[in-house]
């Protein structure tokens, strides 16, 4: 038997009136999905615990089984995890944006929280840049991902709260900056490391291409290394990760999953699917489980974009559940294959929200009776059936 999970992180919305009154994603076309869904199981997950941020961190970690109370410590540490940057016991991972950010006298404004989706590579420069100005003994910069990086902190932090910035996109956010410069050595590190964005010629061509600047950096989902039983160890599965963020893929490493890299996955609509679905195509040939993971639908979400995210949520469906589908139809496996997402990212709201989320369980296996419905959030709110947590997902995509 082979188990697959294709995600479609923050597929889910709410209704809106210039859809008809539907989500993006029951107006999207999304045949394979809605094949899936109908021909299979169909039901909704708490994939946020009360009292847990709605965060792509937790949701996964439900997805793939885990119980976030009993292993959660941050989403950094993860990202760490990913990066291959082992946390020595007290040290502190802070996810570190590359960020687009306004000042005004003594107001601080989030312009954009990804400085434009600024490519890998002119990251890596002004990440290696930040690490050699305002690196020390206590701070170590790491270069990720577009606009997603890493900073190593050696030592407390004291009672600092830190936001994601996404969540405060075209907001103010003078009270959350000076919470940092409340620490004297983070206030250092940000104005060097503002200082030496500020004219770097990274940022005087994207300024020139009329792309938003990575003019300052931006911390937050801190936490130290967490505790957590593999995959294999707690369910008897051996399986493989493919996704594009850091964060998953630490997630990965810490449930003991091969992460396959896939060149050209970017994050973002511009991203390599057909690499992704003939990847996952082929681990599946060894592994018993593949976990497939498509940031593109949470980052319209978070841009507010509703064309992109239509957009993300039909490729999603035709470019990697299409073709895994078919692929495994014709390859004489039993499989049981998942559609998810981990939560929802509104549009109206341009962050994520915790309510249950809308999945769907196809067994290949003769005799099993369908759902009739297509795959969205309120076709799944009318199947009539809540998995409390992501444990009860998990084992219900093995078959337990």
């Amino acid at each position: 038997m082979k188990y697959i999970i294709l995600v479609g992180d923050g597929m889910g919305d709410l209704p809106i009136a210039e859809l008809g009154g539907k989500t993006p994603l029951a107006y999207a076309k999304t045949p394979a999905m809605d094949r899936i869904a109908s021909q299979g199981e169909l039901c909704l997950v708490r994939t946020v615990p009360e009292g847990f941020p709605p965060g792509s961190d937790v949701a996964n970690l439900s997805l793939l089984g885990y119980l976030p109370h009993e292993c959660y410590s941050g989403r950094a540490p993860l990202e760490a995890a990913s990066l291959g940057v082992s946390l020595a016991p007290g040290e502190i991972a802070f996810r570190c944006n590359l960020v687009t950010l306004r000042f005004e006298a003594d107001r601080v404004y989030m312009e954009d929280y990804s400085s434009g989706h600024i490519s890998s590579p002119e990251a890596r420069i002004l990440i290696e840049g930040i690490e050699a100005v305002a690196g020390t003994d206590r701070l170590h910069f790491y270069p990720g991902v577009s606009y997603r990086h890493l900073l190593v902190h050696s030592g407390e932090v004291g009672p600092l709260v830190t936001v994601p910035p996404h969540d405060h996109t075209g907001r103010e956010v003078t009270e959350f900056w000076q919470r940092y410069n409340r620490i004297p050595h983070l206030q250092e590190a940000l104005k060097k490391a503002v200082d030496f964005l500020a004219d770097h010629p990274v940022n005087r061509e994207r300024r020139a291409g009329q792309h938003n600047p990575a003019n300052g950096i931006w911390l937050w989902g801190e936490g130290k290394a967490p505790s957590m039983p593999s995959i294999k160890e707690q369910f008897g599965v051996e399986g493989a990760l493919i996704s594009a963020v850091d964060l998953l893929k630490g997630i990965g490493v810490y449930a003991g999953l091969e992460i396959i890299n896939v060149p050209g996955a970017t994050g973002y609509l511009d991203t390599n699917y057909a690499g992704k679905a003939a990847a996952a195509i082929e681990a599946l040939q060894e592994k018993d489980l593949v976990f497939v993971h498509v940031e593109a639908p949470d980052e319209a979400g978070h841009q507010g974009s509703l064309k992109d995210k239509l957009q993300a949520i039909e490729d999603f469906d035709a470019k990697i559940v299409q073709p895994i589908f078919a692929a495994l139809l014709a390859s004489g496996h039993d499989f049981r294959l998942a559609v998810a997402m981990d939560h929802c990212t509104p549009l109206s709201l341009r962050t994520h929200s915790s309510e249950p989320v809308a999945v769907a369980i196809y067994d290949s296996r003769p005799g099993r009776s369908g759902s009739g419905l297509p795959y969205d959030e309120q076709s799944a709110a009318k199947a009539g059936e809540l998995l409390e947590d992501g444990r009860q997902f998990f084992l219900r995509v093995l078959g337990r």
